[in-house]
């Protein structure tokens, strides 16, 4: 099983580890901060002992890295871990954007469905099974955001249950959410968010999401 260090600090951007196993071009390491795609977050970019990592996917308890053909690693031998980490940090805001996002959007419409959603670099998305114009909410969305945000709570990140590799986040007032993300450590860093409406088809609302 992968060590998944990022949970215990998503700010930190290098790591010596050790190759676990070598199966071609996929590589696993004993511990990790570079985060595999999923839950709509794209995966970091960085490297793995100094090589670019092409890929890096979820296997079970594991994640497995996509080296170059020709990497020369085997099991065993050291390796560093450094992540991109302007990359990360645009990651985590924009992922905890959207939460808070879909959380608001909840709360005013109870029983809305979510039916997609994408965390990337430049802006995230969260896709609604809904039919009228979800722009109307964003008179009461906008000021709620900016009111948590200048409110700079603290946000806990934690495990419900370990064993199980289960977590969640949690705001004072918000609720507590389950998810396996790399979370802010304070709302305030989310900094000023801009949302857009896209119809994406009949029945279907997306609403984007954009950090300053």
């Amino acid at each position: 099983m992968t060590v998944k260090a990022f949970w215990q600090d998503p700010y930190c951007t290098g790591l010596d580890t050790r190759v676990a196993t070598v199966n071609g071009n996929e590589v696993t390491v004993e511990a990790t901060i570079f985060y595999a795609e999923s839950g709509g977050q794209e995966s970091d970019s960085g490297t793995l002992a100094g090589l670019p990592v092409l890929a890096a996917r979820k296997a079970g308890r594991d994640i497995v890295y996509t080296l170059a053909d020709g990497h020369g690693l085997n099991a065993g031998d050291p390796a560093r871990i450094e992540i991109d980490w302007d990359r990360r940090y645009r990651l985590m805001r924009l992922h905890f954007a959207a939460e808070i996002v879909l959380e608001l959007v909840s709360a005013r419409v109870p029983g809305i469905g979510k039916i997609g959603a994408h965390i990337a670099a430049d802006k995230a998305r969260i896709d609604f099974l809904h039919d009228s114009n979800i722009s109307v909410l964003f008179a009461t969305l906008e000021p709620a955001l900016a009111s948590l945000i200048a409110a700079d709570q603290p946000i806990v990140s934690a495990f419900s249950d370990e064993a199980a590799e289960r977590r969640y986040w949690e705001i004072a007032g918000v609720g507590r959410v389950p998810c396996g993300g790399t979370h802010l450590r304070r709302t305030g860093e989310i900094g000023r968010i801009t949302l857009k409406r896209k119809n994406v088809g009949k029945g279907k609302e997306r609403i984007e999401i954009f950090v300053d």
